[in-house]
């Protein structure tokens, strides 16, 4: 399992997925450019000291992430607003790549074009959208549960 973010624009948020594959032993690739310096402040923050223990992979455009070696393995899966099914319906498997889009504009049709299935969350009438970090925990969440992936440490809080 791996955790993608396409062209990630708020440096926080990037900063909470270093943390979240971190703890959860999911590596992150980041396709840039990113909408920051990546040395930005605000990444280091928000990941805290998990950045560096986090799985990291960088391509400097979509092409080299295409091309990397573990893209070879596996099923591409975007998640998006505008997705086809509905992810708790999904059956993940174990080498899958979720793919989230950039914060402001999401992703070009070519990189929908590219994903074995577009899935999305479902939300309250009403609301467009969650938070990258939130809707990234929930998709991992139900993907680590189907593939009985979760790490076996003691319990957090």
């Amino acid at each position: 399992m791996r955790l993608a973010l396409f062209q990630p624009d708020i440096p926080q948020n990037l900063g909470a997925a270093l943390r979240l594959g971190a703890c959860l032993g999911v590596p992150v690739d980041v396709i840039e450019p990113c909408g920051f310096p990546f040395s930005d402040a605000g990444v280091r923050r928000a990941a805290m000291d998990y950045g560096a223990i986090a799985e990291l992979s960088r391509y400097p455009n979509w092409d080299a992430f295409l091309d990397a070696p573990q893209r070879k393995v596996g099923r591409l899966l975007l998640f998006t607003t505008k997705g086809a099914a509905s992810f708790h319906n999904f059956e993940f498997h174990t080498d899958d790549t979720l793919l989230f889009g950039r914060e402001s504009s999401g992703v070009p049709q070519d990189v929908h074009a590219a994903a074995q299935a577009r899935l999305f969350i479902p939300l309250a009438p009403g609301a467009r959208s969650l938070n990258l970090t939130v809707s990234a925990a929930i998709a991992l969440s139900e993907a680590l549960r189907q593939t009985n992936g979760f790490p076996m440490a003691g319990p957090s809080v």
